[in-house]
This record gives structure tokens, sequence and C-alpha cells, in this order.
């Protein structure tokens, strides 16, 4: 949310156990009417993982593809935890990447019993959409243009 706010983009947390989205984001200004190709609100799903050796993967199910608008999966890197690590090492600046559905649904894997998207090696595909390239995405769809000090 902070990440989101920095931008000036206005984001609130959804109702407790709402299902699809848990992130609403709205344009700042309260009269502003979308233009074409706007939106007058934006939802938003986020995952995490927070150890750094993580599989780069996170679970989601095809039925919740149409509850959001964006998904932005945060990597913590917070340490290394898997075989014999203990979280003690390894920890590097935290990752937000923000997909678009259309993302999701060309990288979604649902034929195991654990449905999920899997981004390991795929960074070149991730670099539109990383960090602060990713939450511009949000920024333009809602119509949010850059902070900017007038002068004069």
């Amino acid at each position: 949310m902070g990440h989101l706010m920095r931008r000036n983009i206005l984001t609130y947390q959804a109702p407790p156990g709402h299902e699809g989205y848990d992130l609403i984001c709205i344009h700042p200004d309260p009269r502003h009417q979308p233009g074409p190709g706007e939106q007058a609100q934006v939802r938003v799903q986020v995952k995490s993982r927070y150890a750094t050796d993580c599989d780069r993967g996170f679970p989601i199910k095809a039925a919740s593809f149409d509850a959001f608008d964006f998904l932005i999966v945060v990597f913590l890197n917070i340490g290394m935890f898997y075989g014999r690590h203990d979280g003690s090492t390894g920890a590097q600046e935290p990752e937000f990447f923000t997909l678009p559905t259309t993302f999701i649904r060309a990288h979604h894997h649902a034929h195991h019993s654990w449905p999920k998207v899997r981004l390991r090696g795929m960074d070149a595909a991730l670099a539109p959409f990383a960090n602060e390239t990713g939450f511009e995405q949000i920024a333009a769809a809602l119509g949010v243009p850059r902070p900017r000090k007038v002068r004069g």
C-alpha cells in the first residue's frame, strides 16, 4: 500500500475476508472523471513470499482471475530458508511485480493439484512489470499523473 500511495495512488485495504482482491486503488482527485481507457477503481490482489530462495511461484485459482485487475507479487527476500539455511543469511532488497490479468492467465499452470504461476527464469519477461515501472501501470489505468511541483 505504501509504495502505491507514494506514487499518489490512493490505496485502501479491501474488507476482511473479501474474495478475489486485497486492495482498492482510486484516483486522488475526488472530481476526476475517468477518460477513455481509464478506470474509476483498480482492484489488486497481493501475493508475497518471504524467502529469498523461494521457487518464485505463487498459488492462484483460475476462478479468481475476473476478481482483480492486477496482481502484485512481492518477494520480500528476508533470507535463505530451504535446505540447511535458517534465514540468517541471504537477505536482499524486496522486489515488486505488478502483473496484469493477461500475464497471469498466460503463465498459469492449472494442471497440478495446486494451481500456480511460476516466475523462475523469467527475468526478461518480468522487467516491464518490476517495481516502480509496474506501479505505473496502475497509475495509467486510473489516469493518475506523476506528482509535479508547480513553480512560479
